[in-house]
């Protein structure tokens, strides 16, 4: 697995996502943002974490991930969610911009074996609210997608590999409603930067919308 990936870097947002399949708690997602490399999408993903953006003006829609749905899995591929306007992946809302979509800053991060998280597009420069979090190796996606970010701890893989059992149809609609019943930064913390030098999970509150 691609190091460049997966070392955690001192000053990187670490932030989570709780997770229930059909209505159970099915374990948290611990996600370091690759703020050092990708800093736009990193932001945007982690904004719509906390939820400190409000309402959009635009649409009217929360600007969190709180509440939303993953609307796609593919058990040999990807999980997919982040849809917070309409929940099932046709919404186009950005964190970072009153526009729906903000451009591709750079390809340096790869798709390499599962827990990495990107930006889902529908072409180049068209990223939004929406990514993805790989099950599997995806090197075609490289160079097509915005690598953001990656799971932390074996917890998040227990957690993703229950998103990945819970399973899709042949259209890759989930057989269970697999919900982010709660989100939040957990380092640094966003309520007081006194505690900038703590380490992952350590900090002592945490945000969330």
């Amino acid at each position: 697995m691609d190091t460049a990936v997966c070392a955690p870097r001192a000053h990187n947002p670490i932030v989570f996502m709780d997770i229930a399949i059909a209505g159970r708690p099915a374990g948290r997602f611990v996600i370091e943002l690759r703020a050092d490399i990708a800093p736009h999408a990193a932001e945007n993903f982690r904004v719509l974490i906390t939820g400190e953006r409000g309402i959009s003006a635009a649409n009217k829609v929360p600007l969190c991930y709180r509440g939303t749905l993953f609307h796609r899995i593919e058990p040999d591929g990807a999980i997919y969610g982040g849809d917070v306007e309409k929940g099932d992946g046709t919404g186009r809302v950005s964190g970072l911009t009153a526009e729906a979509l903000f451009p591709d800053e750079n390809f340096t991060l790869r798709h390499t074996g599962p827990g990495v998280l990107s930006c889902c597009n529908s072409g180049p420069d068209t990223n939004c609210s929406l990514f993805m979090v790989t099950l599997v190796d995806m090197p075609w996606l490289d160079g097509k997608q915005v690598v953001f970010g990656v799971l932390i701890g074996e917890e998040s893989y227990k957690a993703l590999d229950a998103v990945r059992r819970s399973g899709g149809d042949e259209g890759g609609r989930p057989k269970h409603p697999v919900l982010v019943y709660d989100c939040g930064q957990l380092y640094p913390s966003v309520i007081s930067k006194k505690h900038a030098d703590s380490r992952p999970g350590t900090a002592s509150s945490t945000s969330s919308c």
